[in-house]
């Protein structure tokens, strides 16, 4: 495995061992996205669960892989804790749009490509501010049961 490690030492060490038994092209971490050369080939349904459910996070983490694409823009797939992997997120695009800004491996607006569709994420280093734009679009309908509405209301849902 190339790369640094920059962020929670111990616990990256503990990831980075689970990377390197799933794919040899892991170059930089953070607890919540890898830079790897490729994220189409990460084995992302065995990646994921592990880094999930590992014991150094007891509240479990999402994982996010990215990789450069070659018109410039980040392809970034997405693994969401309960929930396996999504068409995106939203905050994760945020996180991954910040962490290529600040490591020079592009510009502070970025193009993020999920499998929902792409957004651009805008940094500004002065303020911090974050900006997500894209298209949005409608996905479905739904409600709650009257059970699980109380329970969201009374704050007792934990992820």
């Amino acid at each position: 495995v190339r790369g640094n490690i920059d962020v929670h030492v111990a616990k990256i060490f503990v990831i980075q061992n689970l990377l390197t038994m799933l794919t040899e092209e892991c170059h930089q971490l953070n607890v919540d996205h890898v830079f790897v050369d490729d994220a189409e080939t990460v084995d992302l349904p065995r990646l994921g669960p592990l880094a999930e459910t590992s014991p150094l996070f007891p509240d479990r983490v999402n994982l996010s892989v990215v990789s450069r694409m070659d018109d410039g823009s980040f392809r970034m797939r997405v693994w969401e804790r309960g929930v396996g992997i999504t068409m995106a997120c939203g905050s994760g695009a945020c996180a991954v749009g910040v962490a290529v800004a600040r490591r020079a491996l592009a510009g502070d607006a970025n193009r993020i490509v999920m499998d929902g569709g792409a957004v651009t994420i805008d940094w500004d280093r002065e303020t911090t501010h974050v900006t997500m734009t894209g298209p949005v679009a409608y996905v479905c309908e739904g409600s709650l049961s009257a059970g699980l509405a109380g329970l969201l209301e009374a704050g007792d849902v934990r992820p």
